[in-house]
This record gives structure tokens, sequence and C-alpha cells, in this order.
């Protein structure tokens, strides 16, 4: 059995996780498990899962369900059943995020080089009819919010032992040792709070092997941007101060 696992979180994803599920089946390093959660989806994305795993029986992929809604409680399902199947490694990406193809490869050589979280590189996809300027300031707005972060009153405790590292839940991997030791994501929906910066500063107080890489890189999705526009996704993702009646865009 592999040693690392991947988990896909995916709600009403039946249009686009196709598309994930293919970069990963490119990777050029293929040892390792796939995990899906469906988190109750009221779509096809569990048949389309089940049709790309028979379609590429090399691969080993599972489909479970999680009927809490939520990225936190999920992600947090989908990785507790690998590390109950002897999963010691694991990471994360989201059913609108393309993995490059050395993703699983820079994965394993960041936890060989002794890092146990590993925080990868986000880069706005190219294909989803969002403008170079609109991408550009997303780019731009994740280097400023990442130093933010380091500075954020939020992030800032007696007991951390290490600095502030912005870590998106679309591209990060945990060993499962310390997943169990940090309390795992908070089991919360996605409009309630940032499950992965909970789950960063649970981690800073029990050690400091954790770091950026920059060569761990996803692809993730501009689809706020384009139905919110670029003011009202910065301020979304900046705690949340613009509320949608609509979260889950598709």
């Amino acid at each position: 059995m592999s040693k690392l696992w991947v988990i896909v979180p995916a709600y009403n994803e039946e249009f686009g996780i196709g598309a994930t599920l293919e970069a990963l089946a490119l990777q050029e390093d293929p040892d390792f498990t796939l995990v899906v959660v469906d988190n109750n989806s009221t779509d096809a994305t569990a048949a389309v899962v089940k049709d790309f795993a028979s379609a590429q029986p090399e691969m080993r992929v599972v489909l479970i369900d999680e009927e809490q809604k939520g990225t936190g409680a999920a992600a947090d399902t989908g990785i507790r059943y690998a590390i109950a199947a002897g999963a010691a490694r694991l990471a994360r990406t989201d059913a609108d995020c393309l993995p490059f193809p050395d993703w699983t490869a820079r994965v394993n050589a960041a936890f060989d080089s002794g890092l146990r979280l590993i925080s990868g590189q986000l880069i706005p996809r190219t294909d989803e009819g969002v403008s170079w300027l609109d991408r550009t300031i997303i780019r731009v707005a994740l280097e400023v919010a990442s130093t933010f972060g380091k500075f954020r009153p939020g992030n800032q405790d007696p007991r951390y032992l290490g600095p502030y590292v912005m870590t998106p839940g679309c591209n990060m991997a945990i060993t499962a040792e310390l997943y169990e030791a940090a309390g795992g994501f908070p089991r919360t929906a996605i409009e309630d709070l940032h499950e992965d910066r909970a789950l960063v500063n649970a981690v800073r107080m029990l050690t400091t092997d954790y770091g950026l890489r920059r060569d761990v890189r996803v692809l993730g999705s501009n689809r706020r941007v384009r139905a919110w526009g670029i003011r009202n996704t910065l301020a979304w993702y900046a705690d949340h101060r613009y509320k949608p009646e609509l979260v889950d865009i598709r």
C-alpha cells in the first residue's frame, strides 16, 4: 500500500471534477491512493467518480460519503478514513483544482526533506474565462495575504513555535501523526471558518516542521471571481467580509 493518500472533498462537482481526476491520473508518481469524499451532492458527482474509477483500473480510487455540509467536515472524514486504512502521508486538493503533473512527486520530496506539514503554491487557472488582469490581482493578493498573515493578530500567540505560513486547503499535505496530534480540520462549512488556517495554527503549537514549497503547485479555480467580481471575491477571502447569498458557486 502506498504511503501517500490524496483526499478530494467534492460537492455538486459533476461538471468540474473530471478534469481534477484526469490531472491526478497523469501524475508522474502514480503511487498513491485517491479518496474522493462526496459531500452529500445532489447531482451526478458520485457517478462521474465511479465512471472514472472504472476507466482507470490501475489507479486506487475510493469513493466515500459525508452528509455533514462543509469542506472541513468532508476533508476531515476523508483524511481520517485514509489514516484508519494505514495512510502515513496525506495530501489534499479540491474538486475544482488541477494539480501539476509532478505534484505527488514534489509532495513526497517535501516529506522526505523532513517537513510534516507542506504548504503548496496556488496558481489561478487560465481556462475559466477570467481576465489576465483579474488573475494577476488574485496572485498578488495571495502574496500580500501570505505576508500579512504573519502579522495578523489572530495568528499571534506566545504558544506558537514558529511563524505563520498561509496554507491553502486545496494544496497542502500533512503526516498522519501530525494531523491527529493537531486535532485535524475543524468540521465546519466553508462559510463558517477557514479550516486550513485553523489547522495550521494548531500545528504551530506542536512543531516547526512545516513550510512553503513553491514547487508543489496546483491550479486553483477562479469561479468566484467570475461570479462575484474581483473586489467581492477578495472581501470573501478576507474573513468573509462579503457575504453572498450563494456560496457554492458552480
